[in-house]
């Protein structure tokens, strides 16, 4: 059972790419809360001055309390769409890179299934114990992959209905 230098190349090659998948989808992650970032910036500002100037052609006392009272919901309004939007990102980012780990772990567990299959046919007699305990270690690794993937799941789906009931009780 030896690695020729094309499986070592190609192997290395593969990783690389997956580094590079990686770097790119938190790259583009970045990017994206970093515009998020600066355009609510720029519409807090805007708002600010817009605010500042209505209290300040407020008539009375009252009336300028009038128009601080005004500007509250839209701003509570404007902050759940940002950490709505927030949200969004991380979670198609956390998708995304879900998605590399799947498969990444798909194609280790065929190369494991493989290398403990060539490591059976090798193995001398009388070691079917040892290379049953490599199948059991690999099966429970693969369970508890499958349950860590569930239980990622469930919590995005609790996230999502919670951004979901914010979103409905601001409204």
């Amino acid at each position: 059972m030896s690695i020729n230098p094309e499986q070592f190349a190609a192997a290395n090659k593969a990783t690389v790419d997956s580094l590079l998948s990686v770097a790119n989808t938190a790259l583009a992650s970045a990017e994206r809360i970093a515009a998020l970032n600066l355009n609510t910036a720029r519409a807090t500002l805007e708002d600010a001055v817009s605010g500042v100037k209505t209290v300040l052609d407020a008539k009375d006392p009252q009336a300028a309390l009038a128009a601080q009272s005004s500007l509250a919901k839209p701003a509570v309004d404007k902050a759940v769409a940002y950490s709505k939007s927030v949200y969004e990102i991380t979670t198609e980012t956390q998708q995304e890179l879900a998605k590399m780990v799947e498969a990444q772990f798909g194609d280790f567990q065929k190369n494991i299934a493989g290398m403990v299959e060539l490591a059976a046919k090798a193995a001398p007699a009388g070691s079917e114990g040892a290379v049953a305990a490599i199948q059991n270690a690999i099966a429970a690794a693969n369970s508890a992959f499958g349950n860590m993937n569930s239980v990622a799941k469930q919590f995005a789906e609790a996230a999502q209905a919670n951004i979901a009931a914010v979103s409905k009780k601001t409204k």
